[in-house]
């Protein structure tokens, strides 16, 4: 079978001898084999492994992205960031650590955006509201002489 990773900036591993892989998406772990049906998921943060022909295997750490079996012979995996390597222990533990730690450091910037957001709309809001005083410049309103009564 074919393996083709990409990522947004580059073409991380194109191989044609991979006997079989391993991936995880939201489900669990599966596997595909040569003749897979046509096939397309979205994966989790997590490690794939694939053993090529010779029975050597080969380990990718892979931030989320797609994976897409086409043809019983062509997988396809779409991800943000992926970083191969032949140590499985080094890549659970510094790589998927790193990409855990980014991924909760965005989702807490994205929550603060998201609170921003929300606190601007209020005061537009409030601002906007029909019932509230009118704000008046210093020095105009009652007795000025500006010909604008105060409420």
């Amino acid at each position: 079978m074919r393996l083709t990773v990409t990522t947004p900036l580059a073409i991380v591993i194109d191989t044609e001898d991979v006997a079989h892989l391993r991936a995880e998406d939201d489900t669990g772990l599966f596997g595909i084999l040569p003749g897979h049906a046509d096939f397309l998921t979205s994966l989790a943060l997590s490690i794939a492994s694939w053993r090529d022909e010779r029975g050597v295997e080969h380990y990718l750490a892979v931030r989320g992205g797609m994976l897409e079996v086409r043809g019983g012979g062509h997988i396809t995996i779409a991800a943000p960031e992926a970083v191969p390597g032949a140590d499985l222990r080094r890549l659970e533990r510094d790589v998927l650590a790193d990409f855990r730690r980014r991924l909760d450091e965005e989702k807490a910037a994205r929550t603060d955006a998201q609170r921003l957001y929300l606190a601007a709309i209020r005061q537009i809001c409030r601002f906007l509201r029909p019932e509230r005083e009118p704000i008046l410049p210093a020095g105009f309103g009652a007795g000025t002489g500006d010909g604008i009564e105060a409420s």
